[in-house]
This record gives structure tokens, sequence and C-alpha cells, in this order.
């Protein structure tokens, strides 16, 4: 067998465009680093509340156990909403569904309808999380009144409606915070700014 020709220059070719590769990988994740420990220009968000909804409710309707979930839907019968930008009335016909964990944790998915004064029908929904200590939410399952610090009961609302003064609804995201009681829930809606 004949030996094959050594080609160095080959090699060092082959060795200088390695070596410059992991060079320029090296700075790029060097600079991406610097960018990430340098303080940033966005803004930090913030909340600001806008209103708050005093939702009145029927008696569960359990839908049964399925793969470990429980499953029901709260029906929604009417209410108010109050704010300095915005109040009205929660129309009836509305519902939250939820999916229950054995520990009392809760998926929940409400939809439904306000009512501006000025007549402007707003459709919201607003999925969540409603979880805390499984005593706490035994307590809370069962009709009784519940420190709310004692649990966690959060949801992010999307809102359609038309163009018009209430269209700010639609154009900046929200957070709510929860108060379950036995007949109703109070919500209070934050724009995040």
């Amino acid at each position: 067998m004949a030996d094959k020709p050594k080609n160095d220059s080959w090699l060092d070719r082959r060795s200088l465009l390695v070596a410059t590769g992991g060079a320029m990988a090296w700075g790029a994740a060097s600079e991406g680093v610097a960018r990430a420990a340098a303080p940033s220009q966005a803004p930090v968000p913030s909340l600001v509340p806008v209103f708050t909804a005093y939702v009145t409710l029927s008696p569960p309707i359990e839908y049964g156990v399925s793969n470990g979930v429980k499953r029901r839907l709260i029906p929604i019968t009417g209410g108010t909403f109050v704010g300095d930008r915005i109040k009205g009335a929660i129309l009836p016909g509305g519902g939250d569904w939820q999916d229950v964990a054995a520990d009392g944790s809760a998926q929940i998915f409400a939809r439904y309808s306000l009512r501006a004064d000025d007549g402007t029908i707003i459709g919201v929904s607003n999925p969540g999380i409603r979880n805390g200590p499984p005593e706490v939410l035994r307590k809370l399952a069962a009709g009784e009144v519940v420190d709310p610090s004692l649990y966690y009961f959060r949801t992010t609302p999307t809102f359609t409606v038309e163009d018009g003064p209430h269209d700010w609804l639609r154009k900046s995201l929200f957070i709510c915070s929860g108060i379950r009681r036995a007949n109703d829930v109070e919500i209070v809606y934050y724009v995040v700014t």
C-alpha cells in the first residue's frame, strides 16, 4: 500500500477554521452573556386595578369524575362590576367550568358577558387556577368563609368588545385576583401596564 502524501497545509487550514469558528462561537456566547447581565431598557410591568366584579352563582352542576379529575360547571346568574373607567352588570347565562383534582386544586375556565352602563356588551373569557392547602380547599368546597390570603385564585381574562369607548379592554393584558364564597365570587381585574 502506497503511503498517502502528507498534506500539512490542509490540516493547518482545517485547524485554523475550527479554531476560528470556536473563537467566533465563544465571542457570540460571551456577548450574549454580557447583554443579559446589562440592565434592560424594557419597561417593568406593574398592575393597576381597573374594576371589581361581584358575580352571583348557582350551585355547581357535577359531571362526575373521569381520569381522576372531578368536572363541574358553576352557572353564573348575574352580578355587577364597578371601576373608575367602567361599570355595569354581569349578565346571567355564563358559567365557570372547572376541573378539580383530588387535592381540591382547580383549573377553571369562565365565560360570561358584561353590559356596561352605556349598553356596550363585552364578552369575557377567563381561564385560571385556584389552589392551596387541601384543608383550606375543603373548607372552600363546603361553602365556609376562608381568608383569601390562604389560597391562590388568579385568572387571565381576555375581552371581546366592539370598537368604541371600551376597546381598551382588548388592547391590554389583564390579570385577576379572586375571592370564592359559598354563593358568589369577587374578582378584582388589574391591567398590566
